[in-house]
Formats: C-alpha cells, structure tokens, sequence
C-alpha cells in the first residue's frame, strides 16, 4: 500500500476511536449512570479530560491530515506547487506525533484511575478513595466499600478501561503513521510516479 493510502486508512480508524473516547469521557460525568449533585464527588482524574482531549481533539486533528493525504496532489498540496507530496508526508509525522502524545495522556490518566479506584461514599459517611493500589480489582467483594453513587466502581472500570484501550491503539496507529510519514518523506508516494513531467516518485 501506498504511503498515502496508507494514511487514508489509519485517519479512517482514528476518527472513530477518537468519538468513542470522547463519549466515554462524557459518561464518566454521571456515574452509575445517573447525575450526581455535588461536583466535588466526582474522581479527579474525570476533570484531566483524557478522553475528551487526548484521545478526543488531539486526535482529530492527525485523523484528518492523514485522510487529507490520499487526496493531496502529487505536485503540490493546498493549491501551492511549491510543497510537494513529501513535504505533506513529513508534516503528518508531526501531526502523528501530536496524536501520540495525546493518546498517551489519555493512556495514563486512565491507567492511574483504574489503580486509584472511583472516589465515592464511604462507610464513615466521608467521599473518597477506599481502595489502595488497585486492590479491588482481583477482589470484586471491596466493591461495597462504595455505598454510592451506586454502581460507581464497575461503571468507572468499565469506562477508564475502554479509554485505556483506545489510548493503546491510538498510540500504536500514530506510531505506525510516524513510520509511514518517513518512509513517504523519503521515497515519496507511488501514486505520483510520473506526475508532472518526472519519471519517478513525488
């Protein structure tokens, strides 16, 4: 496959992830799947916003770039003669860049919820963190540790993990495009083989 093709499929796969992280973010606001009254309750980590902005926007934007370069033409992008197909490929490595770091922040935030736990209700009536180094998750009888909102612990395990995953396969397609846009700044495009007069890639 050519590098641009290339990049059309992986801004393909990316656009979506990019929703389903962005929802699952939104979701993390009402946990157990209800809307709670004090802001205050609500993990920390659901205000760092790893779905909504990393995983979310940091993402579209590459998403599209890639997209845009199978379309690019082989003599010029935007109109303008000067900037080559190559140049387009070396700019989607930067932009592949971005939506790694952006994945990656999405990555971690989950990855510490997930081990810190849902902050909620408490038996000794106070709102916090009663789970320690991810202990719940081998032992799913802690989870009445929460009294509410109810249901807290599986709807934010669920949600983070989800997140978790797609910040993995999010990094993985960036790094992929990382490895294409090089590959497409060094050898060109095999699309524009001929283009323009030239005998070989663009």
């Amino acid at each position: 496959m050519c590098p641009g093709g290339c990049a059309k499929c992986l801004g393909g796969t990316l656009i979506p992830l990019a929703l389903f992280g962005f929802l699952a973010n939104i979701l993390l606001f009402f946990p157990g799947g209800k809307v709670i009254d004090n802001k205050d309750h609500l993990s920390d980590e659901v205000w760092f916003f790893g779905g909504i902005l990393g995983s979310g926007v940091l993402m579209i934007f590459p998403a599209l770039v890639f997209l845009g370069l199978k379309n690019n033409d082989c003599c010029g992008c935007c109109g303008n003669e000067s900037c080559g197909k190559r140049f387009a490929m070396f700019t989607s490595t930067i932009f592949a860049v971005i939506g790694f770091l952006g994945a990656g922040y999405s990555f971690v935030i989950s990855a510490i919820s997930i081990n810190k736990g849902p902050k909620c209700l408490m038996g000794n009536s106070t709102w916090g963190y009663p789970f320690h180094e991810g202990d719940y998750l081998k032992d799913e009888s802690l989870y009445r540790q929460c009294l509410e909102p109810v249901n807290v612990v599986p709807w934010n395990l669920t949600l983070f993990s989800i997140l978790l995953v797609v910040g993995g396969i999010q990094m993985l397609l960036c790094v992929i495009q990382i490895v294409n846009g090089l590959l497409g700044t060094l050898c060109g495009d095999c699309q524009c083989c001929g283009c323009c007069g030239g005998d070989g890639p663009v």
